[in-house]
């Protein structure tokens, strides 16, 4: 084995533990990790928008000069760390993937990057998104397309691809993302790694243009261990006055119990699990993806858990419907100072000219039709929670389609009527604002690629999500941490 990757393939909160220590140094780990950089992100391009290396080690020694003090900002001190490129950083371009950002410098960083910052990591750069965050698929104009950790052939998802394969090529110790349409839970799932969707208003995201009505996406945490993402989720929450709808809880509960993870398999006794499959026939599903979920179904029994098949008493076409006219108008927000210039129409991409095309012929009455649809799909899922403690689902409703191909236009027998009908599987967490963790499935389908599973909770129950998760990855532990192949054969 390469000697540099033992100290990489440990969690984020063990590179801590060692820094603290001092058994390992703050310029030692970035001196690493900017070799496993180097070796592998040309191939990937998870990572851009990099550092000089000298500053960053620079930096990294400050960090431990600090620490010979016995002065610490936090259990991230010295953890090098790149932030999603939707994100403001006061130190690094923001391009958010579009040309009409490529020069944009924030002046103050994002409230959950001050969050981090201020927590101890070290920022070394941006991971790759696609153009403003839409799609699926991380590829745009400025930087490329990242590729998938376990198949470079393949795309790596979105809209936080470059983050799941930073963390699955042991690049970064943990990452943060964010989700609207399955941007944390479909590249974790495509990467065989673990991101989460928080509650709602869990992480408060400031600056944005408008605090009360875009309440459908939100930042979160990635990681090769549960325990990790529920660290990074503690630094990124809590209320802030600026996001009104933000909620008010110390996270400090979820991590504390998750340091101990043997005790999640007993918590889990008992408890009630809902298998939603595929929506009884609704959802298109690629050959394999439900075989590969199903096996994973098994380690539920395992725990103690009684798993079941379960039945949304709603009709979830008029999900996608309230789902698309309110998407339209979210995203709209930031595309719509740029459709009426062709200088800047044409740099955008369709999709985005589609969302705020469509976005230009709704009504005030056809918003707030859409949101009371979304209020009644609401009720129904919380009908589901008089029965289950967890509800389960597939993460994508593919596996990892060619990286030259903006989104699959089928699935098998079906035709996909818009860039992310095939995605239509994630839209339940996010309309119901409920808790959400993308775990590993295993590998699936004709060329054996990884999947994942969503296990959603009751809303605001983040601490029970990361429990369940904690429990599976325990009890799956013989192969949930498996890296991918380049890094098993040493090769970039």
């Amino acid at each position: 084995m390469n000697p540099t990757t033992t100290i990489l393939d440990q969690s984020a909160l063990a590179l801590s533990s060692a820094i603290h220590s001092k058994s390992i140094s703050c310029l030692e780990l970035m001196q690493t990790l900017l070799a496993q950089i180097d070796r592998y992100n040309p191939a990937y391009n998870a990572l851009v928008s990099i550092k000089p290396a000298e500053q960053l080690l620079e930096q990294a020694r400050l960090y431990d000069a600090m620490l010979a003090k016995g002065q610490s900002l936090g259990w991230l001190h010295g953890l090098p760390q790149a932030i999603k490129d939707l994100a403001a950083t006061k130190d690094m371009p923001t391009t958010k993937g579009s040309p009409l950002y490529a020069k944009h410098q924030p002046k103050e960083d994002a409230l959950m990057v001050a969050r981090m910052r201020d927590a101890g990591a070290i920022m070394i750069g941006k991971t790759n998104t696609p153009e403003f965050g839409l799609g699926s698929q991380t590829y745009n104009p400025l930087f490329g397309p990242t590729r998938n950790a376990w198949h470079p052939g393949r795309t790596s998802g979105g809209s936080s691809g470059g983050a799941a394969v930073a963390l699955a090529l042991r690049m970064l110790p943990v990452a943060d993302g964010s989700d609207m349409g399955g941007s944390l839970r479909n590249p974790a799932g495509w990467n065989h790694v673990f991101g989460m969707r928080p509650s709602q208003g869990r992480v408060p995201k400031w600056p944005a243009p408008e605090s009360f009505i875009a309440q459908l996406g939100t930042e979160g945490p990635m990681g090769r261990h549960v325990a990790d993402v529920a660290a990074l989720l503690q630094t990124q929450s809590g209320y802030d006055a600026r996001a009104p709808l933000s909620l008010d809880e110390n996270g400090q509960r979820w991590r504390e119990p998750l340091l101990h993870g043997e005790k999640a398999i007993d918590w889990m006794q008992g408890k009630r699990v809902g298998w939603l499959g595929d929506l009884n026939d609704y959802l298109a599903m690629q050959d394999g993806v439900m075989q590969c979920c199903e096996e994973a179904l098994k380690a539920f029994p395992l725990m103690g858990a009684r798993l079941e098949a379960a039945r949304l008493n709603f009709d979830p076409a008029s999900v996608w419907d309230a789902w698309l006219k309110l998407r339209h108008a979210m995203v709209s927000m930031e595309i719509l100072p740029f459709l009426d210039h062709p200088q800047t129409r044409d740099l955008l991409k369709p999709e985005a000219r589609w969302e705020a095309e469509e976005a230009l012929k709704l009504s005030a009455v056809d918003l707030m039709k859409a949101s009371a649809a979304r209020s009644a799909f609401y009720q129904a899922w919380l009908q589901l929670f008089d029965r289950y403690d967890f509800l389960i689902l597939p993460t994508a409703q593919c596996f990892a389609f060619d990286v030259g191909t903006a989104w699959p236009s089928r699935i098998g027998s079906r035709s996909m009527d818009t860039y992310h009908r095939w995605m239509e599987v994630v839209i339940y967490a996010t309309l119901s604002g409920c808790p959400s963790i993308s775990v590993p499935a295993g590998w699936g389908g004709p060329d054996h690629l990884p999947m994942g599973i969503q296990i959603m909770g009751r809303p605001r129950a983040d601490w029970d999500v990361l429990c369940a998760a904690q429990a599976y990855e325990l009890v799956q532990a013989a192969w949930i941490h498996q890296k991918p192949p380049a890094l098993a054969e040493n090769k970039p």
